[in-house]
Formats: structure tokens, C-alpha cells, sequence
């Protein structure tokens, strides 16, 4: 079972951009709670309790129970807004959930055994992850806060696909059953370095040094020319 996280929640009857701008220029940030055979429902949250939370990645695949005075629902996070270039959360989507209806979610991969699989410590080949998480399907009790991977068996020019994943009981990953198990992660051959970024030696270089292109033997003495003029 994820871990638990508890936000408090005040509902908002004024709605639109406008009233969205006072929210956060209060330091709130306005959400939508839909789902669970309920009307969806304007709230209001802390922003910046919201974002302390938000640190910790399993929020994302945990959960929430949202408090609104003495009552509380259990919902999970489906859609965050962030803003473009600031450190801010600009809107929120909750789903509802009830405990016999499953829900759909996305979870990340933890890959273990990086730097002590086969074909990376014996043949010298290098991981390539190519996918960072999985949508999966399951009741709220079951849903994982992610899905681990070990690669430490996996060999140079080796795969790994949704297949291969672990997936804990009562957990179904959405890939497989559209029938697309595609890679996940590969060890690649280790990368050569390219010829042409050693420089070639000079035409004019010779044994190792340059050849010079006048001595100061060969240039005229200028000052016993200027004596010549005189």
C-alpha cells in the first residue's frame, strides 16, 4: 500500500480565471474533485504545504486523503498545472476512489543492479533506459508506489520489455494488454572514440617539429641598408 498523505481542502463557489488569480495570490491553489459517482466539486488547498509534499515522489502514486472539516475522501492525483517558469502549482486534479472500483494510474520504474549487471561489469557495455514509468490498473489497495526492475542478469546488446517486469498481484500493466511490449531498458556497447577527433600533423612539420619558414639569417640586415641610403 503507497504511502499516506492528508491535505486539507476548502470548497470554492467562485469560479474562473479571475477568482483563480485571487487564490493564488492568497497562496492557494485551486483544484477540481470528480470521480467516485459524485458531481465534481470546486476546492481550494495550501499551495505551499501542497508543493512540500510534492517532493516526495511517491505522492504522485499514493493514496490522498483530502480533509474538508470533518470530512474526508480518499482520491489519487490525475493532471497537476505547473507554472512555466516558477517553482508554482497552478491547478489540481483529484480522482475520487472507491475501494471496489480500480482505478488507472501512472507509476515509475526503479531499475536496480546498474552497475553490477553482466553486461555492464564484465563487457564493458553501457544502460540505456528508455522508459521511465508504466500505466498501470488495479484496486486502491493495491496500487504500488512503483515498479522495480533488475537488470543485473542482463547482458551486452540485451533487452528488457513490460514483460519482464514483476508486477505485484492484483496489479495489471496497461502495455501488455494493448499487446505492446516495447523495450524498457538495453545495454548498449560502450560508445568508440572517434578518429577524426585526433588532429592530423601539419604538412610543413617535420620529425616532429615545425619546419621554420625564415631564419634570421635570411631576412636583410635592415640597418646596414638604412647605413647604405645614408
Amino acid at each position: 500500500m503507497s504511502t499516506a498523505f492528508e491535505l486539507e481542502i476548502d470548497s470554492r463557489d467562485d469560479l474562473g480565471t479571475g477568482h483563480s488569480r485571487r487564490l493564488r495570490r492568497q497562496g492557494k491553489v485551486p483544484a477540481v474533485l470528480y470521480g467516485g459517482g459524485k458531481a465534481p466539486a470546486s476546492v481550494a488547498l495550501d499551495h505551499m504545504k501542497l508543493l512540500h509534499q510534492m517532493e516526495n515522489e511517491a505522492f504522485y502514486t499514493s493514496i490522498l486523503t483530502l480533509n474538508m472539516g470533518k470530512e474526508a475522501q480518499a482520491v489519487v492525483i490525475k493532471d497537476v498545472q505547473h507554472h512555466p517558469s516558477k517553482r508554482r502549482i497552478l491547478h489540481v486534479d483529484f480522482q475520487r476512489i472507491l475501494e471496489d472500483e480500480k482505478i488507472t494510474l501512472i507509476v515509475p520504474i526503479h531499475y536496480s543492479g546498474q552497475e553490477t549487471a553482466i553486461g555492464v561489469k564484465e563487457q564493458g557495455g553501457e544502460v540505456a533506459i528508455l522508459v521511465s514509468d508504466a500505466e498501470v490498473s488495479c484496486l486502491p489497495k493495491d496500487l504500488p508506489e512503483f515498479l522495480e526492475v533488475d537488470i543485473s542478469e542482463l547482458e551486452l546488446n540485451q533487452r528488457m520489455g513490460f514483460s519482464d517486469i514483476s508486477a505485484p498481484e492484483g496489479v495489471e500493466i496497461l502495455a501488455l494488454s494493448h499487446d505492446q511490449d516495447h523495450s524498457i531498458v538495453t545495454i548498449n556497447p560502450p560508445r568508440k572514440e572517434e578518429e577524426d577527433d585526433i588532429p592530423e600533423l601539419e604538412a610543413d612539420t617535420i620529425g616532429g617539429e615545425e619546419e621554420p619558414s625564415e631564419t634570421t639569417e635570411d631576412k636583410p640586415d635592415e640597418s646596414s641598408s638604412e647605413e647604405t641610403k645614408d
